[in-house]
Parts: structure tokens; C-alpha cells; sequence
């Protein structure tokens, strides 16, 4: 990231997101982890009125709302590839110059490096049983 809190995404995840959906993005906190979930506007707008739907009684889907739709920035690519990370996510992730671009799919999540390696670190120590489509997975 450079000073002024942009970060350049790399070409080839540039590439897919300009095709996809012109450049424009949205990113929101993570619900669980201390990173930033980055999705493509097209794939955001089919999931935003999924999280508006959550029950607002419910202590853990009023908090996924307020983080998701609280957080949801929209934002465009600039002819360098570039985009600016807004404050307040920064803040929320703990964003320095060193991040983790990780791709899942149908959306990115950027972390701090140091935040990511503590992540997959602990995931090793993590006694969470494995999910049964873990389990028939072969990879």
C-alpha cells in the first residue's frame, strides 16, 4: 500500500475485474476476521439483499449487517489498476504497507501480511471439527 492508502491490484485479478464488472468493486469488513472482503459490484449487489434479509432480532445477524453493509464502500479501479483503500477499512484491518491479496473464489479478502501469517499460522492449532464437505473433499 502507499501512502496515500492505495493499493495496485495485480494484473491478472485486474484483468478478471475489469471484465467482470468494469473495474467497479465494493469492499467491507470481514464478519469474523480482521481483514477486508473485496467483491466484484456485480457479485455484491446478488449478496446485499441476502445480508438486508438476516433477522434483525438476532444479535449475529444485526452485527453481520452493521459490519457488511456498515462498511460497504463502493469503489473503481483507476487506469493504473489502482484503488483507495477508505480509512475507516483500513483502520478496521489493521492496513500498513505490507498486505495479502487472497483470492476465494468470487470475491478477495486483503489482510496485513503479519495479520495473514498469524491467520494461517493459527489455523494449524484451530480445533474446530472439519466441516463433512471438508471431509469428501480430495484435492
Amino acid at each position: 500500500m502507499d501512502n496515500k492508502g492505495r493499493i495496485a491490484i495485480p494484473a491478472k485479478q485486474r484483468e478478471c475485474l475489469v471484465s467482470l464488472c468494469e473495474g467497479r468493486i465494493v469492499m467491507t469488513a470481514h464478519t469474523e476476521d480482521k481483514c477486508i472482503l473485496v467483491y466484484p459490484e456485480t457479485e455484491w449487489e446478488m449478496i446485499r439483499p441476502k445480508i438486508e434479509a438476516l433477522p434483525t432480532f438476532n444479535k449475529q445477524a444485526l452485527r453481520a449487517q452493521r459490519l457488511l453493509i456498515g462498511y460497504a464502500t463502493p469503489l473503481e479501479l483507476d487506469a493504473n489498476g489502482r484503488v483507495l483503500v477508505p480509512p475507516t477499512l483500513r483502520d478496521y484491518a489493521g492496513l500498513d504497507k505490507s498486505l495479502m491479496l487472497v483470492g476465494l473464489g468470487k470475491k478477495l479478502e486483503l489482510w496485513s501480511e503479519t495479520q495473514w501469517l498469524q491467520s494461517v499460522a493459527g489455523a494449524e492449532l484451530d480445533d474446530e471439527p472439519l466441516p463433512p464437505e471438508m471431509l469428501s473433499l480430495s484435492l
